[in-house]
């Protein structure tokens, strides 16, 4: 199993004034809920994105905890209507305290 934690974003490059675009965000992660066990019967350890935020020109706009119920490689897809230009953030948090994030930029004509 890959341990490479990958962020990926779709959101239209330009919107028109008051447009409601969708934004789509996959995290590839395992998600691993602490309740398997490896070959060696150890316990894996639990290891999973607890808090989804999605922020505009700094402005938190969108946000989601997570729990062991969610499956790997989580998707989350939510709309915003666009009002002008900016940079969008998207942060994910993991239990073990690693955050990961990812931008893009959009623009309003």
């Amino acid at each position: 199993m890959s341990t490479q934690v990958k962020p990926r974003i779709r959101i239209p490059a330009t919107a028109a004034k008051g447009e409601l675009i969708e934004i789509k965000t996959l995290m590839s992660h395992a998600m691993e809920t602490g309740q398997r066990k490896d070959a060696a019967g150890k316990t894996i350890p639990r290891k999973i994105i607890n808090k989804f935020t999605a922020a505009f020109n700094g402005k938190t706009f969108f946000e989601a905890d997570w729990h062991p119920a969610i499956s790997a490689n989580p998707y989350q897809s939510f709309y915003f209507k666009a009002q002008e230009s900016g940079e969008f953030t998207f942060t994910w948090k993991d239990d073990d305290g690693s955050v990961y994030t990812a931008t893009s930029n959009l623009t309003v004509g």
